[in-house]
């Protein structure tokens, strides 16, 4: 039996996600960023902040993005400035990447932008239950 569309959790989580995603882009534009562009960019500087150096292949899984689209999206990051890929000593067809001085403060501003459109969409909702709920649907905990 089909539910009414305001009952079906996926129906309602394709608004929430459309909602949210317009909410995060309108942060970013000022910023020049895409969404992508910021997801990767900040998973970068995070891994690098941990002494990590990952390659794109890397990046994407941490990211959760597919591998083409991220080697794209990486060029275009380069183009601005924002990432420098090296060649890996240990593996001359993949490239480390690094998160230039300028990717590094943009994408620290940006997070701070990311993370206040969070709390003003999500409100008082981002509490442990919802938090848990995410992860697990996310395939982030092991339940």
């Amino acid at each position: 039996m089909a539910l009414e569309p305001g009952r079906s959790p996926g129906f309602l989580l394709w608004h929430v996600t459309l909602r949210w995603q317009r909410e995060i882009a309108a942060v970013l534009a000022p910023l020049d960023l895409t969404h992508v562009q910021f997801v990767l960019l900040a998973t970068t500087w995070w891994l690098n902040s941990h002494g990590q150096s990952p390659n794109q292949l890397s990046l994407a899984g941490a990211a959760g993005t597919d591998v083409k689209m991220t080697s794209q999206v990486l060029r275009r990051l380069e183009d601005k400035g924002l990432i420098q890929r090296q060649v890996d000593r240990s593996d001359t067809r993949a490239r480390l990447l690094r998160v230039t001085e300028r990717g590094g403060q943009l994408a620290q501003e940006a997070i701070e932008a990311v993370e206040a459109a969070d709390r003003a969409f999500f409100g008082s909702t981002t509490d442990s239950a919802l938090i848990s709920t995410l992860r697990r649907l996310a395939g982030h905990d092991p339940d």
